[in-house]
């Protein structure tokens, strides 16, 4: 009985370095409230939005984003951080599996984004053009597709023209809509000293020639404004990635630290 007995306390004991565990708690501790906090502001976005999302919209709503990416953080880094703090050797194996299958995952995307840059650019047109279509149906693609002409400085995905894409802006002249052959005014440039930004800046700019539109907006489509913004920010795009993964491989080695070898 006691040859058993030492057997099983054999069989159960293990070294675990305190500093580890403690760091790792606290390290899934802490992306564990930040993913509650992606869910927050996820729900709440759905939750205020005016009207609902159309349902072509649904994949590349923001809102929806925002949640399933709290979700899936919020599973992993629960079983990191409860893993830890009670040395369960199956919520720390699921932590670690999980994080290495989302480091697997990001690296594959990076890869077949290098070798398949044509499909890449073609699966981001094709989310551009959905943002473009319902513009005015969602409020979140609105916001964002308004950040992205303004931080890149462009208009549409191709061009400026693209916006015809959209009902209200379309540039048919059986178009009843007030804003036909437009872009919205997050296309044009700033004005120097402007107070109030001026939100009919893009009025009727579908029908100018290219050289008569950049005199008051970006008519340079997103497509070719992020590639050069890439191409002209290797090294921050490249930090940005090695931040990612750094983590991700860093809790892998403390899990694996933790726990105790069979």
């Amino acid at each position: 009985m006691d040859r058993n007995l030492n057997l099983n306390r054999a069989e159960t004991f293990s070294f675990i370095n305190p500093w580890i565990r403690y760091f790792l708690f606290f390290f899934s501790f802490l992306f564990w409230v930040f993913s509650l906090l992606i869910v927050a502001i996820g729900v709440y976005a759905k939750v205020q939005k005016a009207t609902d999302t159309v349902r072509d919209t649904f994949l590349i709503d923001p809102a929806v984003i925002l949640i399933v990416v709290g979700v899936v953080m919020f599973f992993i880094t629960f079983c990191g951080c409860i893993g830890a703090l009670r040395e369960n050797i199956r919520l720390l194996k699921t932590f670690s599996f999980s994080l290495t299958l989302v480091f697997l995952t990001q690296l594959a995307i990076a890869i077949m984004g290098f070798f398949y840059s044509d499909q890449t650019r073609d699966a981001l047109g094709k989310f551009v053009t959905k943002a473009i279509v319902h513009y005015r149906d969602d409020l979140d693609l609105q916001n964002l597709m308004d950040y992205i002409q303004k931080e890149f400085k462009c208009c549409g995905w191709n061009n400026y023209t693209d916006w015809s894409w959209n009902l209200y802006f379309n540039c048919t002249h059986t178009n009843p809509s007030t804003e036909r052959c437009s872009v919205p005014y997050s296309c044009c440039t700033p004005v120097p000293g402007e107070a109030v930004i001026n939100t009919m800046c893009g009025f009727g700019v579908q029908t100018q020639t290219f050289l008569e539109a950049d005199k008051s907006i970006y008519p340079v489509g997103c497509a070719d404004r992020a590639v050069m913004w890439i191409e002209s920010h290797l090294m921050l795009v490249g930090a940005l990635a090695l931040g990612m993964a750094l983590p991700q491989l860093l809790s892998s080695r403390l899990q694996g630290s933790c726990c105790p070898r069979s």
